[in-house]
């Protein structure tokens, strides 16, 4: 179990006491909150209840200020503060959104922010915070090696560290959004949601199970960055190796305090790939026009990929946040085509004759497929005398539609293999 640099009590007004997670305390983080958030819309998705068999409704958090939940808890969190103590400011590490909210929640309530990053955090995330005025240091590979760092840093400089999920406040300050999710659709049957370190799922969980208690609640990890889920079969804390593109919950060990909460409240934490992933994020791009990161998609993955029970009927998915890098958002997107069957990468070969090129595209133009890209090798480990390799990315509909293309290649005498499957390699 990790500490803050500084242990503070909660101040008088609060309704509970110490380090209890309450519906008290998430109904006092929401009151206190509420000047200074946006309440994001519900929305009703006939299209994924078409695809799922379920009626499916997105808590859509990518539209809250920052564009992700994590302002919530940073605000339930300062606020719970000491005048006098918040003032001289404050420090935490984040993968990025927590620290964006930290930022922006500093600036609003008039103190200073620190944040210490992985190196490689999004450069758009380290933008968005540096706009928000707060101090940024770069400090190791992953989000607890800054952890680390910030931790010992706080203590240096005599700050109070705001931990991004393993916090009362903070967690309690996340579940003000399930409020208002079950206000507006009240009678889910189940919540959907994204988890890394399990803040957001511990203040959802304690907020559904006073308002709906009969109703189930599913964290989903990358599995990539599996460690929530691992512990949560196993029973005690463990720690596993990250490696996802959903940077928002790439953590390598959950909190203690956000595991007791989930033990006790959560009905299952489930994986999802990140192949899962990038289908999602495509897939609300192109029926909902939002725009969710890796982190933000991946409950909506879980319920595409049939990874939830089939029981509940009512679905609440949260769309935990959309700060995704442009650059990865380009390379997610084409991954996600390819990974949906929307794009057909194939490599042939031709003999080396003049027409054997214009024969092979005059089928493709008579099934009506779109050419990308035509790359011809006439050097290489795949060429050979009086033979060309040539390689082709068409657009396809669907999975069904590029087997019948390369079908129909196959048939007409070309020895066509798929070069890039639906799990990123050969079918």
């Amino acid at each position: 179990m990790t500490t803050s640099a500084t242990v503070h009590p909660p101040t008088p007004t609060d309704p509970c006491e110490g380090d209890r997670l309450t519906f008290a305390r998430v109904e006092l983080a929401r009151e206190r909150q509420a000047p200074y958030v946006r309440r994001t819309p519900v929305e009703h998705s006939a299209d994924l209840g078409v695809i799922t068999g379920r009626e499916v409704f997105l808590k859509l958090e990518n539209q809250q200020h920052t564009g992700a939940f994590k302002l919530r808890g940073a605000l339930a969190r300062l606020l719970a503060m000491d005048p006098a103590e918040r003032a001289r400011g404050v420090l935490t590490a984040s993968a990025g959104n927590h620290g964006q909210g930290v930022a922006l929640a500093a600036r609003l309530l008039e103190t200073h922010a620190t944040v210490v990053l992985p190196v490689g955090a999004p450069l758009a995330k380290l933008a968005a915070i540096q706009r928000h005025g707060a101090e940024i240091v770069l400090e190791g590979a992953s989000y607890d090696e800054a952890h680390a760092h910030a931790v010992a840093l706080a203590a240096e400089r005599d700050l109070v560290y705001i931990h991004a999920f393993d916090d009362p406040d903070v967690m309690a300050g996340q579940g003000a959004l399930a409020m208002e999710l079950l206000e507006d659709v009240p009678d889910l049957d189940a919540l959907l949601v994204p988890v890394g370190g399990g803040g957001l799922i511990s203040g959802v969980a304690t907020a559904a199970r006073a308002m709906r208690p009969g109703m189930r609640v599913y964290g989903v990890q990358a599995a990539g960055s599996g460690a929530l889920a691992a512990s949560f079969k196993a029973g005690e804390i463990q720690t596993h190796p990250s490696s996802t593109i959903a940077d928002g919950i790439a953590v390598k060990t959950p909190g203690a305090r956000t595991f007791a909460v989930i033990q006790s409240l959560v009905d299952d934490v489930v994986t999802v790939s990140d192949e899962a992933i990038a289908r999602a994020i495509l897939l609300l791009l192109e029926r909902h026009k939002q725009l969710a990161e890796g982190a933000g998609a991946t409950a909506l993955a879980a319920l595409l990929e049939g990874a939830i029970p089939a029981g509940p009927r009512r679905v609440g998915v949260i769309v935990s946040g959309g700060n995704i890098d442009p650059i990865l958002l380009g390379k997610v997107l084409q991954h996600g085509l390819v990974s949906a069957g929307r794009y057909l990468a194939i490599q042939t070969w031709l003999d080396d004759k003049p027409g054997q090129l214009h024969d092979l595209t005059s089928l493709l133009t008579t099934e009506r497929v779109n050419i990308l890209h035509v790359g011809i090798h006439r050097l290489g480990p795949y060429t050979a005398l009086g033979r060309v390799g040539l390689d082709l990315i068409v657009e396809t509909r669907d999975h069904a539609h590029a087997e019948y293309v390369l079908g129909r290649i196959r048939a007409a005498g070309y020895p066509a293999e798929e070069s890039l499957g639906s799990e990123g390699g050969t079918r």
